[in-house]
């Protein structure tokens, strides 16, 4: 589904650069083909078409990013990679102990001065 969003995007943005390219902004451009005033067609009525047609293939395309959004696949349903096998194999998941002790407390050893850390 992932890909069909994503041939829909490409398609409608593509429609979209074809259609600000035939727009002019001073009125020229497609529109100034249809100057003469007895065209049912006429030069406001392209310009209204072309500004309709660009807003709507832009929230055309917004509205497919966000759906494929939902259609990426996450990777959960297959194995984890062998980077991350090994990284997991390779370090040991070991938390630090941070328990405050008191100060001057004689009855517990100094962790440097064991003889495991040397």
């Amino acid at each position: 589904m992932y890909t069909v969003i994503s041939i829909l995007i490409i398609i409608a943005s593509i429609l979209l650069t074809l259609v600000v390219l035939v727009q002019n902004s001073k009125g020229g451009g497609l529109a100034a083909n249809f100057a003469s005033g007895n065209q049912t067609f006429g030069v406001r009525q392209t310009a209204d078409f072309l500004e309709k047609t660009t807003w709507t293939l832009a929230i055309v395309i917004l509205v497919l990013c966000v759906a494929a959004t939902a259609f990426i696949s996450t990777g959960s349903d297959s194995a984890d990679s062998a980077v991350q096998q090994r990284l997991e194999q390779a370090a040991p998941q070991v938390q630090p102990d941070f328990t405050l002790l008191p100060q001057g407390d004689a009855t517990t050893p100094d962790p440097v001065a064991t003889p495991e850390n040397n």
